[in-house]
C-alpha cells in the first residue's frame, strides 16, 4: 500500500476494510488532491493509486460535472449529499459510465471529503430483475385463473367441432378442422403458462454446470443449431452451482436456442458459452437479514444483429417477443427459474454482439467442487 494512503486511512485494519469495499472510494483532501484510492476506485479510473494522488480530482472527471459542486457543498454544509444517475462518461473513464455518488465530509481531517461511486450498471440490473419477478408473479395468478377458467370451455368447443365434422360436407370439414386445431393451440398455450403458477420450492443440488452446457450444446449440434458454430470458454476450477439440473437445461437451451435464431442467417453466426467466478454481488433475501452471493457467470453470446433497443427493457416480461410467431414466453419463463434459484439474469446488447448473463449461487457443499470441472482445458474449441 502506498504511503500516502497509509498517511490518511490510519491502521492497516481500516486499510484492508476500505480495499473489501467493492464500490470505488476515495478521498480527496482540501486542495482537491486524492489522498486515497481503494483497489475499487484503481479500476474504476484506470490508474494506481500513487498516480491518482499526484492529481486533483477533477483531471479524472468530465469537465463541469455535477460532482465538484457536490463536493463544495459537502464542505460547506459539512453534511453528506447523495446524488443519482451522474453521467461522468468520458474517454478517460470510457462510454455509459452512469453512477450513483455518495459525498461525505472526514470530520478528522478539514475540508476533505470521502466520495462513494456506485456504478448504475449493476443496480439497474438489479432493479430490472425485481421488475421481472413482479412481472412473473403477476402471470403466476394469470395462469392458475386461465387453466380453470379457460380450458373447460375450450374442452367443450372442441368436442362440439368434432362432433359437427361427422355431419357436414367436405368442403366445410376445413372449417371445423380449423376450429380443432386453433382449440388445441390455445390448450397448449394455457399449458405453457401453467408453469409460472408452479410454486412449489425448486429441488436443488450441487450441479456441475459445465456438464449442463455441455449436454444443451450436443442437443443443439444435433438439431437446430447443427450448421452453426458453437465455441467455449469455461473457467475449470468454478465450484457448482446450486440449482435443479432439469430446469438449467430447459434456462439454456432457451438461450441457446433463441442465440441460434439470431444467427442463423449469418455465413459466419457463431455462439459462445462462457462460465467465470465473479465475486462481488449479494442480494438481499425478501423477509430475512440473508443475504445471497452470485459469483458464478454463466453466459450466452451471439453475434447476430442484436436486441432492438426499445425491447431491451422489457426483454423478460411476459407476451414480449420479436418472433413473428412467438407467445413471448420463453423468457419470461427463464428469468421466472432463475429467479427461483435466487439468481438473476441479464441482456447485453448492441449490433453484432449480444450476451445473455447468468448470475447464480455456488453450492454451499465444498465437497462438490471437484465435480464442477467439466472441462479440463478452460479455452474455446
Amino acid at each position: 500500500m502506498d504511503k500516502v494512503q497509509a498517511d490518511h486511512t490510519g491502521s492497516p485494519v481500516a486499510m484492508a476494510v476500505l480495499n473489501a469495499i467493492q464500490n470505488p472510494v476515495v478521498m480527496v483532501d482540501e486542495a482537491g488532491l486524492i489522498a486515497f484510492a481503494n483497489w475499487e476506485a484503481e479500476s474504476f479510473f484506470g490508474a494506481s493509486a500513487s498516480h491518482l494522488a499526484r492529481y486533483k480530482i477533477s483531471t479524472f472527471i468530465p469537465f463541469g460535472s455535477p460532482l465538484l459542486a457536490l463536493i463544495d457543498q459537502v464542505r460547506e454544509r459539512k453534511a453528506p449529499v447523495n446524488e443519482y444517475r451522474v453521467d461522468l462518461s468520458s474517454p478517460r473513464l470510457g462510454q455509459d459510465k452512469l453512477v450513483d455518488i455518495y459525498v461525505a465530509p472526514v470530520i478528522s481531517e478539514p475540508g476533505s471529503v470521502v466520495i462513494v461511486f456506485q456504478e448504475r450498471s449493476m443496480a439497474d440490473k438489479i432493479d430490472r430483475q425485481l421488475t421481472h419477478r413482479a412481472a412473473a408473479r403477476s402471470v403466476t395468478g394469470l395462469a392458475s385463473m386461465l387453466a380453470h377458467e379457460i380450458k373447460n370451455p375450450l374442452s367443450g368447443i372442441r368436442g362440439a367441432a368434432q362432433l359437427l365434422e361427422q355431419s357436414v360436407i367436405d368442403e366445410d370439414r376445413a372449417l371445423t378442422r380449423l376450429i380443432c386445431d386453433e382449440t388445441d393451440r390455445i390448450v397448449s398455450l394455457v399449458d405453457r403458462m401453467e408453469v409460472f403458477s408452479d410454486e412449489r420450492p425448486v429441488d436443488r443440488l450441487p450441479v456441475n454446470i459445465h456438464s449442463v452446457l455441455d449436454h444443451v450444446k450436443a442437443v443443439a449440434r444435433a438439431g437446430f443449431a447443427r450448421h452453426i458454430r458453437i465455441t467455449e470458454n469455461y473457467d475449470p476450477s468454478l465450484p457448482a452451482v446450486y440449482a435443479n439440473r432439469d430446469q438449467l437445461v430447459q434456462v439454456f437451451l432457451n438461450l441457446v436456442k433463441n442465440a441460434a435464431e439470431a444467427v442463423s442467417d449469418r455465413q459466419d453466426g457463431e455462439i459462445m458459452l462462457t462460465t467465470a467466478y465473479r465475486p462481488g454481488i449479494r442480494l438481499s433475501v425478501a423477509g430475512t437479514r440473508e443475504k445471497i452471493s452470485l459469483p458464478l457467470e454463466f453466459c450466452v453470446q451471439d453475434n447476430g444483429p442484436g436486441v432492438p433497443s426499445d425491447l431491451l427493457p422489457h426483454l423478460f416480461d411476459p407476451f414480449i417477443t420479436t418472433k413473428t410467431n412467438g407467445s413471448g414466453l420463453g423468457l419470461a419463463l427463464v428469468a421466472k427459474i432463475i429467479g427461483d434459484h435466487g439468481g438473476i439474469i441479464e441482456c447485453d446488447s448492441q449490433n453484432n454482439k449480444t450476451t445473455f448473463r447468468v448470475l447464480m449461487p455456488a453450492s454451499k457443499d465444498a465437497s462438490a467442487d471437484d465435480s464442477a470441472i467439466a472441462n479440463p482445458t478452460g479455452t474455446s474449441r
